[in-house]
């Protein structure tokens, strides 16, 4: 772990954090603050109804917010939100000086479901066995499939400066940490199966509906995405002879939950299953260790007991019937707590993503962003919309676009003339309570960084005669003032980028097509050849490039274009990338210039 970036909190797993469970509230010295309007920032409003909350339910506690992540499989930016919601609120409520804690519940005692593809089939054995004592995929170093999930993600969450509390829920259940809490569930099985009926029969009800009265269908893609945690496709219990049963072992020879309860008895709390491996045995649940509540008695159970105040929860959550609605009356009615605060949080989506190694065949994850952005850039996504807001998170072109936005936003920080919703998440994205976040030192626009990795496929010392180029009276003097937005730069170029679209600079002129000139392109030629040196910076090349055609037509450098002065312009433009590079289009000209050099652009160019 780094020491420039906020701290993680590193606590063994199931376990408290000195100071962050008990105790009054304290207030930090030198707390940053973040510009706000309560009107227009989110993050805001919920910190406010938050304290607001914790100071009604526990007074003089720290206050509790949550987040659960089931490692099945990529942990992708979708199921990020369910980390970045509560992260900002409780983040601004350690700004307002109060002690807050962030649990992350890693659900890594569900049961494996599926094989994901990419995995040889033969791992369908495991499916119903919880997910740390499935093998970890073929080559992992990690002891178990849930370690091998859980590890990119909390490397990308400490790159990201979020401080959390991790919890194991396979070491919570083994170690028996909620016997008393599943004792009493199955004590109070009855109100419990009272309360899931009145929602199966709301859902046997929209079942029968014509196909024009049901609710419009999820998109695949969006469907794909909400898988991230599993829980909510599980069932609610099991009902049979013996009546509804809300915990589930798991077989002791098996390890998997294909069990069904046939009997329980309160009074020596001993439970009778069989499973569909043909053991069978008694077990006293005072004793056993080796199964759990189902999700929708398990979600509220863990509210009551950790006490949590602000936790959200995606579409495939707060549905009518679903988990998060049912959880809201089973935690007042059997286990005597309250709901959190939950809003919805919308799906995230990708643009133009390409295949990805670590995420093969699924929705990129974090650590798959953070290769080609920097950490504040991808907090500002999350921290500028409301989370029932959807958004998309590029991969393609557009990430150059999402960063000139950025660029733009932080110059407007400078100059004291951003919205103060727009201030508010900008220091959301780029510093925490414990501090701000690493950054670069000297941040080029991404669009000219990439242009440059592109053509010189990452050649460090022709990339800092570029850079040094950009700005003569301020040159480039290390290629350390632009990292890391440089490394991130070239890791989209050659990640993102197909090879055919790759720049690629000839090393010969094109003799046939200079042969091939007319006068005006002759000319054109010419006069950009003559100004060559005199112009040799970012901004001179885009005056020059942008002015030959003007001058061409007998107006001065500065002239407005008009539409016909605009088709010159295009017409020069695709000369040169022809002449330069092979085809019509590619990076910004003088960006281009720059990086093919004054003496090769002379030999490719000389009719």
């Amino acid at each position: 772990m780094g020491t420039s970036g906020p701290t993680l909190w590193v606590t063994p797993e199931g376990s408290v954090p000195s100071g962050t469970m008990g105790g009054a509230m304290t207030a930090r010295k030198e707390v940053p603050t973040v510009a706000q309007s309560t009107e227009t920032d989110w993050v805001s409003r919920f910190a406010d109804e938050v304290i607001a909350e914790a100071e009604r339910r526990a007074p003089g506690k720290p206050v509790v917010c949550a987040s659960g992540l089931s490692p099945s499989g990529p942990i992708h930016l979708g199921n990020l939100r369910e980390v970045m919601t509560p992260h900002l609120v409780a983040d601004e409520i350690r700004r307002r000086g109060y002690e807050c804690v962030h649990i992350l519940s890693w659900d890594d005692y569900d049961r494996y479901r599926k094989v994901p593809a990419g995995i040889d089939p033969s791992w369908s054995e495991h499916i119903g066995k919880p997910l740390t004592s499935v093998p970890a995929p073929p080559g992992s170093p990690y002891a178990n499939w849930a370690e091998h999930f859980k590890a990119p993600m909390a490397e990308a969450l400490r790159e990201m400066g979020i401080e959390f509390h991790p919890i194991s829920q396979t070491e919570m259940y083994t170690s028996g940490a909620y016997r008393e809490q599943i004792l009493h569930a199955m004590r109070h099985r009855r109100e419990i199966d009272a309360v899931l009926d009145r929602y199966r029969t709301k859902e046997k009800a929209a079942a029968k509906k014509p196909a024009k009265q049901q609710q419009k269908p999820v998109d695949e893609a969006e469907l794909a995405a909400a898988e991230g945690s599993g829980a909510a496709a599980e069932d609610d219990g099991s009902a049979g002879a013996g009546g509804y049963y809300p915990y589930k072992p798991y077989c002791s020879v098996c390890e998997r939950d294909l069990t069904t309860v046939t009997s329980y008895d309160d009074e020596t709390t001993e439970l009778v299953y069989t499973c569909v491996c043909g053991h069978g045995e008694t077990v006293r649940l005072s004793e056993h260790n080796h199964g759990k509540l189902v999700w929708k008695v398990d979600w509220p159970m863990r509210w009551a007991y950790e006490g949590v105040i602000f936790e959200p929860s995606g579409v495939d959550h707060s549905s009518p019937g679903s988990s998060f609605v049912v959880g809201g009356q089973i935690v007042r009615e059997v286990f005597g707590g309250e709901q959190p605060i939950g809003p919805m949080y919308a799906f995230v989506g990708i643009s133009g993503m390409a295949k990805m190694s670590s995420s093969k065949g699924g929705v990129p994850t974090p650590a798959d962003a953070l290769e080609i952005m920097e950490a504040p850039l991808l907090r500002w996504l999350y921290a500028r919309r409301r989370p029932n807001q959807s958004f998309k998170i590029a991969f393609d072109q557009e990430i150059q676009r999402t960063y000139d936005e950025w660029d733009a936003l932080e110059r407007k920080i400078t100059e004291s003339t951003a919205q103060p919703a727009d201030a508010a998440a900008y220091s959301r994205a780029t510093r925490t309570a414990s501090g701000e976040l690493p950054s670069t030192p000297r941040p080029l626009p991404y669009r000219t960084l990439a242009s440059v990795v592109d053509i010189t496929t990452g050649h460090d010392e022709q990339t800092l005669r570029i850079l040094s180029d950009l700005d003569p009276e301020n040159p480039v003097k290390s290629l350390e003032e632009t990292r890391p937005r440089l490394d991130k730069a070239e890791r989209w170029i050659t990640t993102q980028v197909p090879a055919d679209q790759r720049t690629r600079v000839r090393d010969e002129p094109d003799t046939e097509r200079l042969a091939a000139l007319g006068d005006t392109e002759r000319e054109s030629l010419r006069l950009l050849l003559d100004r060559l040196d005199d112009h040799w910076s970012l901004d001179g090349l885009t005056t020059l490039v942008y002015g030959v055609p003007k001058i061409q037509a007998g107006l001065p450098p500065e002239a407005k274009p008009t539409p016909e002065l605009k088709v010159a312009q295009r017409s020069f433009f695709a000369l040169l990338y022809t002449l330069l590079v092979g085809r019509d289009t590619g990076p910004r000209l003088p960006t281009l210039l720059l990086a093919v050099g004054a003496d090769r652009v002379r030999k490719l160019l000389a009719a």
